[in-house]
């Protein structure tokens, strides 16, 4: 099998983020760590690849700076990474990050599966697996949080997905885009995995390798605009603790103080 993992570079979730009177976003001096969705769906290949052979590719869309994310993900175990990168690839949206991630896809020849993380932790639009299934022709089964089995040889898959209403089995043909929940631990980076990520030369591939044109890509194809960026207006919170003789006394007093506030 051969499974494709796209990945992203997010801030750490611990991370502050700040917008200063120019529009610009920092998150300060955090490091910048695999977006925490992307590892399930990284450890889940890497078992399905343990189980049934084959290999994996886990490729991202950034700057030279994401090839860190890249080697992390080779010393978990995937076997090859690609890095997709061109100055026209700035501003775009989930929309075009899909239709590019679709073009490098389909440039790798023969894949069996897409696995991916149910969104990113600094974006959180959980776009991207709908519209890169759209792109590719696929089928999606989104919010995967257990792969039942596949069958390589009959072509299809089995998966329980996490619904608001409880579970789901759905049943697909492959190849097939799927994004993660929550799903097995993911492992830590084996010393020998740490080497090879080290060593490894790590391709990148431009708007023109994809064949895709400049009008394709970018702010320029992208239907999303922040014309402006600001910080929402501080607000000043006052925490009261509301006391009574007994449980309904602190009831009556909590619904009296509700009403008051005309917040019921």
């Amino acid at each position: 099998m051969h499974i494709v993992v796209p990945i992203k570079q997010t801030p750490d979730t611990t991370a502050t983020l700040t917008v200063d009177a120019s529009g610009r976003i920092s998150w300060g001096d955090e490091p910048l760590i695999v977006n925490p969705w992307d590892e399930f769906a990284i450890e889940e290949s890497l078992r399905l690849k343990e189980k049934f052979g084959g290999k994996v590719t886990v490729i991202t869309m950034g700057p030279e700076s994401a090839k860190e994310a890249l080697k992390q993900a080779v010393a978990m175990g995937c076997d090859e990474a690609i890095l997709l990168h061109d100055p026209a690839f700035e501003g775009s949206d989930a929309v075009v990050t899909a239709t590019i991630l679709a073009a490098a896809i389909l440039k790798l020849g023969a894949v069996d599966l897409v696995f991916m993380g149910k969104e990113s932790v600094d974006g959180n639009s959980a776009q991207v697996p709908p519209a890169l299934a759209r792109r590719l022709g696929w089928p999606l089964l989104a919010y995967v949080g257990k792969i039942r089995e596949i069958d390589p040889a009959g072509r299809t898959i089995v998966v329980e997905r996490i619904l608001e209403e409880g579970r789901q089995v759905v049943r697909a043909p492959l190849p097939a885009v799927l994004s993660a929940m929550q799903m097995n631990e993911p492992r830590y980076p084996s010393f020998m995995g740490i080497r090879k990520a080290a060593r490894m030369q790590i391709p990148v591939w431009t708007a023109a390798d994809l064949g895709l044109t400049p009008e394709q890509v970018g702010a320029a194809a992208s239907a999303a605009r922040w014309p402006s960026v600001f910080a929402p207006p501080k607000q000043e919170i006052q925490c009261e603790f509301i006391q009574g003789e007994s449980p309904e006394e602190i009831a009556r007093i909590l619904v009296d103080r509700l009403l008051a506030e005309k917040v019921l």
